[in-house]
């Protein structure tokens, strides 16, 4: 349909004019809805931060509105030169646009994450369950759409009148100069690391700030090796806040103050605690109490990090800096235990000595390298307790003879292939490492102290020998079960013996202990991502990770999660499945546990 009564050309040039002023005002109503992006980030401590903030609240919408407008509207206006439907699909258009925003706003409030096609199809996957924050704001979209249909007609009835106040091009000076000056400012920012602007990078979707290091670098403007020196001090010290614990730890509870004994294995996966690799060890598991579905919280050494803390590894870095104990370790002198700490490398992983036990006194005197250092280890902490005058004591003892199973090299047969020997060999290992524990266990009969300590025996993470076809070998590569998954076995005075087949995690061991020892009535969720051993609930997933990705396993699969919110999902055998999905409840939680203990105000 074509209007009667005006030419093509003054009716194209009304709807361009009309256009804009429509343009402008929605503008102003995505600015508004913006506002929840700022609510939701944390505030800039600097003025030239908040300077920004303000620039690239208006210069970012601006743009982001006007350019939708012109790649899309604009094109239509030569089209459709029928004005009713011309703004009819303005309106439409508008509605839409406007919509999206607010479902990105409440995406970015709930997990701190824009909208993608990733996150989209997550969140409106048929088999995935809207929440009801979302259903919500398509409750409003009838409210939106009459509204925008109200702005048409407002803005077509004064638009000679807005048009004769001669502000269009002050307001269109102002987002201009508000989108370069936001540009500038973050070029510099960046250039010179200044975190209070730095970090507003994805305050806003779509955002894209501009860089151009090897421009000023170019011209002189930037000296490269103060600005590769600066940024290694930044990523040194740059880190965020973590609240650990959430809430002061509560006492509700009657401790028991028994002895504890925590021994890791390292390197030892779950299957070889069998009674033909490990008899001693399989003995002591079927007298006492063993977790046989049990899973280390990831796949590298920081696997002792979430045994200590019960907190993801991602969170390892920050509590580093801040030098956080664990509140395992700060109730243990809370309540006047001694520590006795040992290990068979003398605690060479850093981990040890500069987050989980910072502050204690480690063992560390040399070994005598004609005996097996890990046999020295159990000597010495034998000695150590015969020596404690009082009760109760703290004891860590980490055994690294199964991570050096590549020393072990018994005769074999040279025709077996190179996997056949790199097994023996780690089953030689393991099995020397059990001749080690039988001597561990025949100290703690001979010190008469299986009555009154809980010996704990697991291990940091397992190891692989490419059993899931993706060439994985060893550990820190994947998160299948044979390099998460590790024995735990629990040796607790007055407990009955039993075999447990439901999911447990390491995230778990600090939360029993707490609970269950030493008295603490706090909810776990306030110093934990774990939950009681002992609870044998049915639990749709438990956590693993390291410092860049976090794995939810659940019964069938295994979801892997970027801190972008990416993901990969693979079957129980580790298997990629790119053609489906995760549900929505898993990859939210999972990100929400990513983000948990974090402080607000960073």
């Amino acid at each position: 349909m074509v209007d009667s009564g005006n030419t093509y050309g003054e009716r194209v040039s009304r709807l361009v004019g009309w256009g804009h002023w429509f343009a402008f005002f929605n503008i102003i109503a995505a600015m508004l809805i913006g506002t929840r992006y700022i609510a939701q980030s944390p505030w800039p401590d600097t003025f030239l931060g908040q300077f920004y903030l303000t620039f690239s609240w208006v210069g970012h919408f601006g743009f982001l509105v006007f350019a939708l407008y012109l790649l899309i509207l604009f094109p239509l206006t030569f089209l459709i030169p029928s004005r009713t439907l011309f703004r009819f699909v303005a309106v439409c258009f508008a509605t839409f646009g406007l919509t999206v925003l607010l479902i990105d706003t409440q995406t970015y409030q709930t997990i701190n994450l824009h909208l993608t096609p990733v996150v989209w199809e997550l969140l409106f996957a048929d088999d995935s369950s809207v929440s009801a924050d979302l259903q919500h704001l398509f409750v409003v979209l009838p409210l939106i759409f009459l509204l925008q249909l109200g702005l048409s007609e407002w803005v077509w009835r004064k638009q000679r009148k807005l048009s004769h106040k001669r502000i269009g091009r002050p307001l269109a000076a102002v987002f201009f100069v508000s989108f370069i000056a936001s540009h500038l400012i973050y070029v510099w920012s960046d250039a010179y690391l200044y975190t209070p602007v730095t970090s507003q990078k994805s305050n806003f979707p779509l955002s894209y700030p501009m860089t151009a290091k090897s421009f000023m670098e170019k011209h002189g403007l930037l000296d490269r090796e103060e600005y590769l020196k600066r940024l290694e001090e930044k990523n040194r010290t740059n880190v965020d806040l973590v609240s650990y614990p959430l809430e002061k730890i509560r006492f509700g509870r009657r401790a028991n103050n028994l002895n504890i004994l925590v021994v890791s294995v390292d390197n030892l996966r779950a299957d070889a605690l069998s009674k033909d690799l490990m008899p001693n060890m399989y003995q002591f598991a079927q007298n006492n109490l063993n977790f046989s579905n049990h899973y280390s919280s990831s796949n590298d050494a920081f696997g002792i990090f979430g045994l200590f803390y019960g907190l993801p590894s991602s969170y390892a870095s920050s509590i580093k800096v801040q030098g956080t104990s664990p509140v395992l370790i700060d109730v243990l002198e809370s309540q006047d235990y001694q520590f006795g700490l040992f290990s068979g490398d003398n605690f060479s992983d850093d981990l040890y000595q500069e987050t989980i036990f910072r502050g204690l006194p480690l063992s560390q005197a040399p070994f005598d390298p004609n005996q097996s250092a890990d046999e020295q280890t159990i000597q010495r902490w034998a000695q150590w307790v015969s020596e404690q005058n009082r009760a109760p004591w703290f004891s860590y003892l980490e055994l690294t003879t199964v991570d050096n199973f590549s020393n072990y090299a018994p005769n074999q047969d040279s025709k077996a292939s190179a996997t056949d020997k790199l097994r023996n060999n780690y089953h030689h290992s393991v099995n020397v490492a059990d001749q080690e524990l039988a001597q561990l266990f025949s100290q703690l009969q001979n010190l008469q102290l299986l009555d009154d300590t809980v010996v704990v025996i697991t291990s940091n993470h397992g190891t692989e020998f490419n059993e899931t076809k993706t060439n994985s070998w060893g550990a820190n590569s994947n998160y299948s079960r044979y390099q998460l998954q590790v024995p735990m076995v629990i040796h607790w005075p007055g407990k009955i013996a039993a075999n447990f087949t439901h999911r447990s995690s390491h995230l778990d061991v600090s939360v029993t202990l707490l609970q269950d020892l030493l008295g603490v009535s706090s909810n776990p969720n306030d110093f934990s991502s774990g939950r009681n051993l002992f609870n044998e609930s049915n639990r749709k997933w438990i956590l693993a990770g390291d410092s860049r990705e976090l794995a939810l396993i659940t019964d069938k699969e295994t979801t892997v999660i970027d801190k972008f919110g990416n993901f990969k999902l693979f079957d129980d055998n580790y298997q990629r499945l790119s053609e489906e999905n995760p549900t929505l409840p898993i990859l939210m939680q999972g990100l929400t546990e990513l983000q948990r203990f974090y402080s607000k105000d960073n």
